[in-house]
């Protein structure tokens, strides 16, 4: 339902403040904000791309939850898709998922209403002590791979081999 309100009532309140603006300040100055948002938002959303890809990358190579940045990454995307939208209160919306306090905020949120049972990354294995595992047995297979066997086809030139 909620989902069915959201693609009804966007278009809607985007309706209402395009003849609002419009009627206000004239067709060409607000078909002019409108393109400049979204030049704006293009280079905010690449320049906060690049930090959150950064931090996630921090986040990798010292081990650390990657949740945060990849929470953050995707709130970046939906941002950007957000200011993209011609629209005010979608750029409303997307501006503000820029802001990383906002994004700080909603990501508090959603972490209260989610639960992660376990991490791992590498050799470590977390889990989360609020609802311990009975054995902490993981079942699995592997196979180990010879390093010295070679490809028997030619590269592509798509790959490095």
């Amino acid at each position: 339902m909620w989902l069915f309100l959201a693609f009804v009532g966007v278009p809607l309140i985007e309706i209402a403040l395009f003849i609002q603006v419009g009627g206000a300040i004239g067709l060409w100055p607000t078909l002019a904000v409108v393109i400049l948002t979204a030049m704006l938002g293009t280079f905010l959303v690449r320049n906060q791309g690049a930090l959150a890809m950064g931090n996630l990358q921090r986040s990798f190579s010292e081990l650390n939850d990657p949740t945060e940045p990849l929470a953050h990454g995707a709130m970046i995307l939906i941002a950007g898709a957000l200011l993209l939208t011609p629209g005010f209160f979608t750029d409303a919306m997307g501006f503000a998922l820029l802001m990383p306090p906002v994004r700080k905020s909603v990501f508090n949120y959603l972490r209260k209403r989610v639960q992660v049972q376990s991490f791992s990354m590498g050799g470590v294995h977390t889990q989360n002590t609020t609802h311990p595992r009975d054995d902490g047995v993981i079942e699995g297979e592997f196979v180990e791979v010879d390093p010295s066997k070679r490809p028997t086809h030619q590269p592509s030139g798509w790959t490095k081999h």
